[in-house]
């Protein structure tokens, strides 16, 4: 397969969740929900092998261009499975979802207590014995250390950014109060001197 190829069928998705769908963690029986989804380009490959991907972004434009592309890439595939909608109040049922996914998404929260809704409404969302896929801002490699304090969890990072960092400590809090083991070792991925990010995928158990 030559790399315009390759790039048709896998398109932007990214490299950590490409990992999962090699190993055959998700199958087309699943369904599953792409949180914080944008233009789809994590769904890319899910569409047009026929999952049952779903996918919601509070920005329109970006679910219209979500829309376009999946029914360019999968003329059979249900275009109105993106939907409109922020993180903080998701339109599905309890239990709706075999796995969530959730990129570069959660960062974005302006205080500890609007991380912690966003987290519980994925978890809300996720049935017993499912799988969530995150990747998130993280203080690994000491990147508090080198960042602004902006308070309540936020930090000026040295990139210039302004992120959410999903501590340690936070996270094992998060892992015992929602039931959750990991299904792998995590991995971070340390951008020396700037930023660092986190993947990570658990399993429910059940809170």
């Amino acid at each position: 397969m030559d790399m315009h190829a390759l790039n048709q069928a896998l398109g932007n998705i990214d490299i950590y969740l490409l990992d999962q769908l090699l190993k055959g963690r998700f199958s087309k029986e699943m369904k599953m929900l792409d949180a914080g989804c944008g233009e789809g380009r994590n769904a890319h490959p899910f569409v047009k092998g026929g999952y049952q991907i779903f996918g919601i972004d509070r920005d329109l434009l970006s679910i219209k261009m979500a829309r376009m592309h999946a029914q360019t890439l999968n003329p059979g595939f249900d275009i109105l499975r993106f939907q409109v909608c922020g993180l903080e109040e998701i339109l599905f049922h309890k239990g709706a979802f075999d796995a969530v996914i959730c990129s570069a998404v959660l960062h974005f929260a302006t205080s500890s207590q609007h991380f912690k809704t966003m987290w519980a409404e994925l978890m809300r969302v996720l049935k017993d014995g499912g799988i969530f896929w995150l990747r998130t801002c993280t203080d690994a490699g000491d990147i508090r250390s080198i960042s602004t304090d902006l308070g309540d969890g936020r930090y000026l990072l040295p990139d210039g950014s302004e992120r959410f960092l999903l501590t340690e400590s936070m996270l094992q809090g998060l892992m015992e109060e929602w039931g959750l083991t990991y299904l792998e070792a995590p991995k971070s991925v340390v951008v020396h001197g700037q930023r660092a990010m986190g993947v990570f995928i658990f399993q429910k158990n059940g809170s």
